[in-house]
């Protein structure tokens, strides 16, 4: 097991949606890591991705034969185990969901598997099926993320006299990271604290917790529990249950609950969003795959942003909201439930956020944090607005 290849389930991928159209289901952070750094950490193994055409530049599909696994499956010990006895004339099944298969050097589709013998696993797969799957387990992926990164390595010190420590022993801190009076309760869960990390003056934080690499929480923060944020990111204000992939902002007061936003999404100023509805009913999300909104099961579910979105201050978002990539969304009232991308307005009614003014602003973005703005990005991008027209049915009527 040298290489594995993590591929896009068709079955799979448009459940996931918006957090797909800019990459890959493997690339999706839940817990600490995303599911591509579980699979790395987990079984050691050289990782690539099978993908869609427009994404496989920025996620390439490494040369050479390899061991093909479903990039929904979010991996524990055991999952590395029953890889490894796989013979390369199987594959490996749970029901009719494809687990894994050995594939050639040059192949980009898994229909050849017919012609293996079919295993069908025994221990069911934690397989991450719909969106809401990402902010609903993640206390359980931090834990199981933490005791295995944290594994006979030890923490740095908490040197600062007015930070507040509970359950010390389930706290650890990377090289680098600041921590200035705050208080940390791991009681519920571990707290993990990445490199070159900040916590700001009067945070209150309860674990399960993870903050990534260089992101920051800003002072008075109040942080609930079962909530992830990845690396280069900045949050405040009260967070319950949610989870940031990366360089992306909450930096000041607003509630955000049960809720993901993807990577380089701004929420202003006291932005809300109602994880909760008045009568207590179940919330129902916009659904890509039936083109309508369809009942999670869920009491509790806030905002699902894609990438590049951003909403001005003072913005109120409904239970369930869904939002696309690069939608930008101001306004007072409350915006309609299901926002699609490039979409620009709010709850007055939307207009098309055309692309030249979208590569402006992401340009700039880019530029604060000292990074390239390549062709690469810039193509994934166009293809998502083609590729998400169909939404935008203002369009048709103008």
């Amino acid at each position: 097991m040298d290489h594995l290849v993590l591929f896009d389930d068709p079955a799979i991928r448009g459940s996931l949606l918006p957090f797909t159209f800019t990459r890959p289901i493997a690339a999706i952070r839940i817990g600490i890591l995303t599911i591509a750094e579980k699979w790395e950490m987990r079984s050691k193994a050289r990782i690539s991705y099978l993908t869609q055409d427009y994404l496989q530049k920025k996620f390439p599909r490494g040369e050479g034969k390899a061991l093909a696994v479903n990039g929904s499956w979010v991996p524990d010990q055991s999952s590395i185990q029953i890889l490894s006895e796989l013979k390369p004339d199987e594959a490996l099944y749970f029901g009719k969901v494809l687990l894994a298969s050995y594939i050639g050097e040059t192949e980009k589709n898994l229909n050849f598997t017919q012609e293996r013998k079919a295993i069908q696993i025994q221990k069911e797969p934690f397989l991450l099926q719909k969106t809401w799957h990402i902010f609903q387990f993640n206390g359980q992926e931090i834990r199981n993320d933490f005791q295995e990164l944290t594994q006979g390595r030890v923490s740095q010190p908490i040197s600062d006299p007015y930070t507040q420590v509970y359950h010390s022993e389930q706290i650890f801190i990377e090289e680098g990271a600041k921590i200035k009076a705050a208080v940390l309760n791991a009681e519920g869960g571990p707290i993990y604290i990445g490199k070159n990390a900040e916590i700001q003056e009067g945070a209150l934080i309860r674990g399960p917790f993870a903050l990534g690499e260089g992101s920051t929480v800003n002072m008075g923060a109040k942080l609930r529990g079962d909530i992830t944020v990845g690396p280069f990111s900045k949050v405040g204000g009260e967070i319950s249950n949610s989870v940031f992939f990366g360089y992306s902002n909450k930096g000041h007061d607003g509630f955000l609950g049960n809720s993901v936003i993807g990577e380089w999404c701004n929420l202003g100023a006291d932005t809300n969003t109602s994880n909760l509805k008045n009568n207590y009913a179940p919330v129902k999300l916009w659904d890509y795959t039936r083109g309508g909104f369809a009942n999670t099961g869920l009491q509790f579910c806030g905002l699902m942003m894609g990438d590049h979105s951003k909403c001005g201050i003072n913005t109120m978002f409904n239970t369930g909201t869904v939002v696309g990539v690069g939608a930008n969304i101001f306004g007072d009232g409350f915006p309609r439930n299901f926002i699609p991308s490039f979409a620009w307005g709010g709850a007055a009614g939307f207009s098309t956020f055309v692309f030249p003014k979208f590569e402006e602003t992401a340009k700039v973005v880019f530029t604060r944090r000292s990074l390239e703005w390549t062709d690469t990005e810039k193509e994934i991008l166009e293809k998502v607005f083609d590729l998400t027209k169909t939404y935008r049915i203002w369009e048709k009527t103008t």
